[in-house]
């Protein structure tokens, strides 16, 4: 029966050219404006570590005098941690892996002469940076924790930044000059860059940033290394060095296993808070303590923009305004057809198979919208891609979004055809009969 349905749909379909193809345009703009947005806010909200994220958290503490604004007026801690609270965590090991970081930007100075000096972006963390996070080498591995302490001149660099500097050679054990020093190559990492790159420091660049170098925190802080991002202190006249205990600079993330683990080190962090604050140098109360999963915290941070949120919604109530005119054409177009359902149903069909026939035509109305509006959506995120914004170069659309784009039609357009197709239905026969 699929069959025979589907073909008098066909054939009701190219009886009216016209009609068809408003509603295919109607429904392809309603989709392909929806999509687009929706396929932006999939890439800004998508899981950045899947299979990893559900063990990983950040702890964030609250070392701010009492009578030191914070931004916003917020009442959540800083994002950031400081040096001292930073080493006591990773002293304490509470975790089962746990590492501190921060962005550094430092001058490289080829050996290659073809190649001038040029500032590359990195990240300083301590050794349990890579198993952490699950970074994947493609040679090499990264540095021990007796290296952290010993302060050892070694680097692990991106697979795209060692080979600009070596070619098709083997980077682990080169050298490369960093800043003004020296460093030895111990490992190179697959290009590995989650988007966004939620373990940085907030700076508006999560979905645009990528570490091509990883070198020991504890070797940028003896060196005094560049750092990026925010450096907030709040004791005027302080020596603002990196290992004062009055500036915020470092991000810090932990793995936990467990719910009970979790739990345990939440109260851990309060218990930490109420012994410095005995101490005198916390004065806000230690229940403003927070930790926070992957995905929760880059919900607590929003960093999906306002404008995109408001784009979507806007392509949504398109999206709706398509469907109600939808509805008025597909109920124009059925209502025209009482005299041939009346016939069919005089014949024997009943009331159900004329609604499947119907929602069939519909059906393929949607399809053919589908088509339309993926078009439609493939030009929009082209036109998004050609933007400044941060966010820009990610508008690109899976094969989640893909499929989601044709169901999402199909649905939209069977919908818009239930009340029409109900209100065909219902007609009496024999009243349409006696007129014809």
């Amino acid at each position: 029966m699929f069959g025979y349905y589907l073909d008098l749909a066909l054939r009701s379909l190219k009886r009216t050219p016209i009609l068809t193809g408003l509603m295919v345009l109607a429904i392809g703009l309603g989709i392909g404006a929806s999509m687009t947005m929706l396929t932006v806010l999939h890439v800004m909200t998508d899981d950045p570590l899947p299979g990893r994220s559900a063990q990983l958290y950040t702890p964030h503490l609250d070392p701010l005098p009492l009578d030191h604004k914070r931004r916003g007026d917020s009442p959540d801690p800083t994002d950031d941690m400081t040096w001292p609270d930073a080493m006591a965590l990773l002293k304490a090991h509470r975790a089962v892996r746990q590492a501190a970081m921060a962005g550094g930007s430092l001058l490289l100075r080829p050996a290659r002469a073809d190649l001038r000096p040029f500032y590359v972006a990195g990240r300083y963390a301590t050794a349990d940076f890579f198993a952490l996070f699950g970074v994947p080498f493609e040679r090499g591995s990264g540095w021990s924790a007796a290296d952290d302490v010993a302060g050892a001149q070694v680097v692990v660099l991106s697979d795209t930044l060692a080979r600009k500097l070596f070619g098709a050679a083997d980077a682990v054990g080169q050298t490369v000059h960093l800043g003004e020093h020296d460093f030895r190559v111990v490992g190179v990492t697959a290009d590995w860059a989650p988007k966004p790159l939620f373990y940085a420091d907030q700076t508006g660049t999560q979905y645009s940033d990528a570490d091509l170098f990883f070198l020991p925190l504890s070797v940028a802080v003896a060196q005094d290394l560049q750092t990026s991002g925010n450096r907030s202190g709040w004791v005027h006249g302080d020596d603002n060095s990196l290992t004062s205990a009055n500036m915020t600079w470092l991000q810090y993330w932990a793995q936990l296993d467990t719910p009970a683990q979790v739990a345990a080190y939440r109260q851990y962090l309060v218990d930490y808070s109420a012994q410095q604050k005995a101490l005198g140098r916390y004065q806000r109360p230690p229940t403003n303590a927070k930790l926070y999963g992957l995905m929760g915290w880059l919900a607590h941070e929003n960093l999906v923009p306002d404008d995109v949120d408001l784009q979507l919604w806007l392509a949504l109530g398109f999206l709706f305004v398509c469907m109600v005119n939808i509805v008025a054409l597909l109920l124009a177009k059925f209502l025209r057809r009482t005299g041939e359902i009346s016939v069919r149903r005089a014949l024997g069909a009943r009331r159900r198979d004329i609604f499947v026939q119907l929602g069939i035509e519909s059906a393929l109305i949607g399809v053919a919208g589908g088509a339309l509006g993926l078009a439609i959506a493939q030009l929009g995120l082209w036109s998004i891609r050609q933007r400044p914004d941060d966010y820009a170069k990610l508008a690109q659309m899976d094969v989640p979004m893909l499929l989601g784009t044709l169901a999402l039609a199909v649905a939209a357009s069977v919908l818009a055809g239930l009340l029409p197709a109900w209100r065909a239905c219902r007609v009496a026969p024999a009243l349409q009969l006696k007129t014809t």
